[in-house]
């Protein structure tokens, strides 16, 4: 699958919107309509700041569950995606959080919108939530029944979790390609507002081969042109938003800086590595 194609460009800028506490979480306000309007108001800045597609997730209905979400929020997020993709003329991704993967394919394909994000595709991983298994075989099953053509984005080593053994980053984003057949690969930081190091996006590309690497957090208009030399796009919001803080909302003004940072970034060309990097996890 060509995501170049979604995007219409070879390094996307996808900006998130992170949606306010939906039915059943546990900050959830009985107000669906006020959770609508922000969703609006934050695609909206971050059409106007030039980026090339969107990402919206359940960001605020932590503590999550590991895996299956309720009814409520699939419903919920079903809604809001129809509504967001009538208002910005952009390509839309889902991103159900923890790692409801089926839930995700299931709204995307309904909605008709182009892209997921999977928190953990391939390998058990030990979060706040419990330990999280991947299920490559049964979400790749799901989308061949559902006859859908819905792109899937998986992180690799995802933030806010730890491996059970210490793999190889090489190996890591190979499996996650070649075995769960991921049609792109996230890199994170250790957590939300963390960037990936450079030399671990350097080798990401590397054993990604053709396949696009994304940034995945941390990135902000400072570190933006330095971090895109090794990767394929990027997935942004915490330094979006006014201020910086990640409570508030998204700044046009922020997003159009970063916009204009990250698309001034040269790309370093893709060589194959075959060194091996260990990411140590303490």
């Amino acid at each position: 699958m060509e995501l170049k194609q979604i995007w219409q460009t070879n390094r996307p800028v996808i900006g998130v919107v992170h949606l306010s506490p939906l039915p059943t979480s546990a900050r959830w306000q009985g107000k669906l309509q006020e959770v609508i309007a922000r969703a609006e108001q934050e695609a909206t800045a971050l059409a106007a700041g030039g980026v090339d597609g969107i990402i919206i997730e359940n960001f605020f209905d932590a503590p999550f569950t590991k895996d299956c979400v309720d009814p409520a929020v699939v419903s919920s997020m079903t809604l809001i995606v129809d509504r967001l993709k009538g208002m910005v003329m952009l390509p839309i991704g889902i991103n159900v959080l923890r790692n409801d993967a089926k839930s995700a394919m299931a709204i995307a394909t309904c909605t008709d919108v182009q892209f997921i994000r999977v928190n953990v595709l391939t390998g058990i991983m030990a979060t706040d939530q419990g330990l999280i298994e991947g299920k490559a075989h049964e979400l790749l099953k799901y989308r061949r029944e559902l006859g859908s053509q819905v792109a899937i984005l998986a992180d690799v080593l995802v933030k806010h979790a730890r491996p059970l053994s210490t793999p190889n980053l090489t190996t890591a984003v190979k499996d996650t390609i070649e075995r769960g057949l991921a049609d792109g690969v996230i890199l994170s930081g250790w957590a939300t507002g963390s960037p990936p190091t450079q030399e671990d996006l350097e080798l990401a590309s590397a054993a990604a081969g053709d396949t696009p690497v994304f940034i995945g957090s941390g990135a902000n208009w400072e570190n933006i042109t330095q971090l895109m030399q090794a990767a394929d796009g990027v997935i942004v919001s915490s330094s979006l938003k006014r201020y910086g803080k990640i409570s508030e909302t998204i700044d046009p003004i922020r997003v159009s800086q970063f916009v204009e940072a990250a698309k001034s970034a040269p790309r370093e060309e893709k060589q194959a590595n075959s060194n091996s990097s260990v990411k140590q996890f303490s």
